[in-house]
């Protein structure tokens, strides 16, 4: 399943990068693949990847590597249950999900992905209604990425812009269907702590049932599960982007900052988002 495959969707940590925002012209270009695998098997590779990830344990490994293993494993298999609660209570028409292109809904969508494989008698694969709220200066790299999701994983999606509020509200004029949307929110993000893994909005939000499948994962999870399933993110995240806005509010983190001197070029240099050891510096590149 070459196409499904994240490989070649991902540069070497050797890129380059500034502190700031590269320009348009800079910055590595992310071409949309189309795709021509069905959803249904997209959906029974993925399923693979995620059952051949939670039976192996590695012969050799140190302590805080299967540490980290299992606590990832403990986080797929809540996950699971979540969404597969979710799809007892919601048909797949009733059912969408909120979709930036960041790495923590990223782990949502390929978890339904899997959760859709297993309950595929119930609900056979099909289009999965999906929103896009994204910045009024959305970086051309996110863009990208969110085309080519669209076209490997059958995303039905609807671009709006912020704000959120607003934006979910529009969607749902456009899907008044729909009752219930999945959220990659976790419990480190601003707002997230008191959240729970179904919560009805209030404070005058468009009404529908928020589900918070990701909302006990750890950043460090978040990219070991990324990473050994091989699935294909943002390049951003290559150039020291650990948390994804806009171009006007996102810097690479400073935390990840190569003390080489910089590039040819004399631009500073980054490591990759993966190498972020402390998960608490995770927002370090965001002003907002």
């Amino acid at each position: 399943m070459a196409q499904v495959a994240a490989a070649s969707a991902r540069t070497s940590s050797s890129s380059s990068s500034s502190s700031v925002p590269p320009s348009s012209a800079g910055r590595p270009k992310f071409a949309a693949t189309p795709s021509t695998v069905p959803l249904v098997n997209v959906c029974a590779d993925i399923a693979r990847r995620v059952d051949s990830y939670l039976v192996t344990t590695p012969a050799s490994e140190s302590p805080d590597a299967a540490g980290l293993r299992q606590a990832t494993k403990d986080r797929i298999r809540e996950s699971l249950s979540v969404i597969s609660e979710a799809l007892k209570r919601y048909s797949i028409d009733e059912l969408a999900i909120s979709f930036n292109g960041g790495k923590d809904c990223l782990v949502m969508l390929v978890l339904l992905l899997a959760s859709l494989h297993y309950h595929s008698s119930q609900f056979p694969p099909q289009k999965i209604h999906t929103v896009y709220v994204h910045s009024l200066n959305a970086f051309p790299e996110v863009d990208a990425f969110v085309n080519d999701c669209v076209a490997l994983y059958s995303l039905d999606l609807i671009r709006l812009p912020t704000p959120m509020k607003a934006a979910f509200q529009k969607f749902l004029d456009a899907k008044p269907h729909v009752k219930a949307i999945m959220v990659g929110t976790r419990r480190t993000d601003p707002n997230g702590a008191e959240l729970t893994y179904f919560d009805e909005t209030d404070h005058g939000w468009p009404k529908f049932m928020r589900v918070h499948p990701v909302i006990d994962w750890h950043y460090a999870e978040v990219w070991h599960f990324l990473r050994e399933l091989e699935i294909k993110y943002c390049i951003l995240y290559d150039l020291g982007y650990t948390s994804l806005g806009g171009t006007t509010d996102t810097y690479p983190n400073p935390a990840l900052r190569m003390d080489t001197g910089g590039d040819s070029t004399g631009e500073q240099t980054f490591m990759p988002a993966y190498a972020l050891v402390d998960g608490n510096k995770e927002r370090w590149g965001r002003t907002k």
